[in-house]
């Protein structure tokens, strides 16, 4: 990739970041402190919560600091704390299941990327027995404390086996 391709789609991110339009930082814990859609979008109206991983503020994330190497993929990844930030505001804006889906995210975050790719393929049609599915649930739950996606694991099992869908079934 050149320079300048580089340094555009750095651009373009920054701009996304700034203006809320996504969420790749992460905060400290809001004591006592409900966030609204008064918040929203993060970044710009309360960008006093807004660290990344590793405690870098959004001022420091840059064009300059991306193209010497100060900001890493690290500094710019989804975090669990900026999920649920972003999954209150949704709940205040009645927006439930959206608020569901980030505190789910959030629940992943901490699994690796090469093992979420393994679940998300085992977890197709005709894949997985239902002892694996279940498993995977098991996994989830007691490794990463991945209570809400165990659970959908649970259900996918089950349903699973209703419709004839685990290995072996075809």
């Amino acid at each position: 990739m050149n320079q300048e391709a580089l340094e555009n789609m750095v651009r373009n991110i920054l701009q996304e970041v700034n203006s809320g339009a996504v969420a790749t930082t992460t905060s400290k814990k809001v004591s006592g402190d409900t966030l609204t859609v008064r918040d929203y979008p993060l970044g710009t109206k309360r960008p006093e919560l807004v660290k990344t991983s590793t405690s870098k503020s959004l001022d420091d994330i840059t064009l300059k600091s991306v193209l010497d190497g100060t900001i890493k993929p690290e500094d710019v990844r989804v975090t669990a704390e900026t999920l649920k930030m972003q999954a209150q505001v949704a709940r205040d804006a009645g927006r439930a299941t959206l608020a569901n889906n980030f505190e789910r995210a959030a629940e992943l975050t901490i699994v690796p990327d090469e093992r979420i790719l393994e679940i998300y393929n085992a977890m197709r049609p005709y894949r997985s027995s239902k002892e694996e599915l279940i498993a995977i649930a098991d996994e989830l739950e007691n490794v990463y404390h991945a209570t809400i996606c165990s659970n959908y694991v649970r259900e996918a099992a089950q349903l699973y086996q209703e419709r004839k869908k685990l290995k072996g079934d075809n």
